[in-house]
């Protein structure tokens, strides 16, 4: 357990912190970590202390470990920030799961949210928020992430809204191993609309299989990090799991079921009626879109997506979480990415 001393920094810090902060008006802190269990200090402060310089360039703060003990100075809202996050990068390591820089944004990232401790930590009456599968636990890296998971262990039809990067995708796939693994659904159904991004692929050879695969590649990536490669096929021969376009599902009832499609911002109106029809009894679906980033040939048509979120958001048992650049959890540069396309000049 973290031991945490506070006290007024006296002068300034004996290194500049990598983003010095605007702060002459700003009252300055310190704060004094000491990290009981030796074991975890390695894996906490990383190789030659690059874990505690991202927390220090990420935050404009100074960071020095001398033994166990870690000092943090700096603008006091930045200092308390980096003392939360390195008490939830300690907690994660002492719960066995593993740390990294991506794991570390998302702290840093989540830092200002109240509900970072209850993320990390869990309460009394809420346990820590996370989907265990074969290969990894996962975690949520977003206060909007931990919505997320909640609502797929809640809600019979969960609409996730956003940019790329944010998990939509990936989150619901650990949630549906999840289940398939505790036997509390029986199949794995994985859609989405077979639409090329912008750009005409021309004929492509083999038998149908080998047409849709190459639009389906994300979400095999998503199982292979869920599954080992061997279950992941063995469910797929067997049934237990499918992957398929959407035009395949016309005409099914899809009870115990773990119902997923990606990239439903390419479904027409239609299509999206048609698919969230086949919902049967002990089921979940999960549809997750960017609207920004609609392909649907001609231009003129409305996404599916839009138009059944519009419909049916409020609608009980029927939930929508809506991402945001700021919950993007791939390199930071993404956020920044998405930031820079959905400006005022986009």
């Amino acid at each position: 357990m973290a031991r945490k001393t506070v006290r007024a920094a006296t002068a300034a810090p004996s290194k500049p912190a990598a983003k010095p902060a605007n702060d002459a008006a700003e009252e300055r802190a310190s704060v004094e970590l000491t990290f009981d269990d030796q074991s975890l200090l390695v894996p906490l402060f990383g190789q030659f202390d690059a874990n505690l310089v991202q927390v220090e360039n990420r935050l404009g703060v100074f960071v020095a470990a001398r033994g166990n003990k870690v000092l943090i100075e700096g603008p006091e809202e930045a200092v308390g920030r980096a003392r939360d996050v390195l008490d939830a990068m300690r907690e994660k390591l002492s719960m066995g799961q593993e740390i990294d820089a991506g794991a570390i944004d998302a702290l840093i990232a989540m830092s200002n949210e109240p509900t970072l401790e209850g993320i990390v930590k869990g309460t009394p009456d809420h346990p820590p928020i996370m989907i265990r599968t074969r290969r990894k636990t996962i975690v949520p890296r977003s206060a909007k992430q931990a919505e997320y998971m909640e609502q797929l262990v809640r809600d019979d039809v969960i609409f996730a809204l956003g940019p790329a990067g944010t998990g939509k995708t990936y989150v619901a796939v650990a949630q549906a191993v999840s289940q398939l693994i505790t036997g509390s659904v029986q199949r794995l159904i994985l859609s989405r609309p077979a639409v090329e991004a912008g750009e005409k692929l021309g004929f492509l050879p083999g038998d149908m299989k080998d047409k849709v695969d190459p639009y389906l590649r994300p979400l095999y990536d998503a199982l292979n990090d869920c599954m080992p490669p061997e279950q992941v096929e063995r469910r797929i021969a067997s049934g237990e799991i499918e992957i398929a376009p959407i035009a395949f599902m016309r005409g099914r009832t899809l009870a115990d079921s773990f119902i997923i499609l990606d990239e439903a911002q390419n479904t027409t109106r239609e299509q999206m009626k048609m698919f969230l029809t086949r919902f049967g009894q002990n089921s979940r679906m999960v549809v997750c879109g960017d609207p920004k980033q609609v392909d649907i040939p001609g231009g003129d048509r409305m996404s599916g997506l839009a138009d059944a979120v519009g419909r049916l958001e409020g609608v009980e048992d029927i939930s929508v979480t809506r991402f945001s650049a700021s919950d993007v959890v791939r390199h930071p540069i993404v956020g920044r990415i998405v930031e820079a396309y959905e400006g005022p000049d986009a």
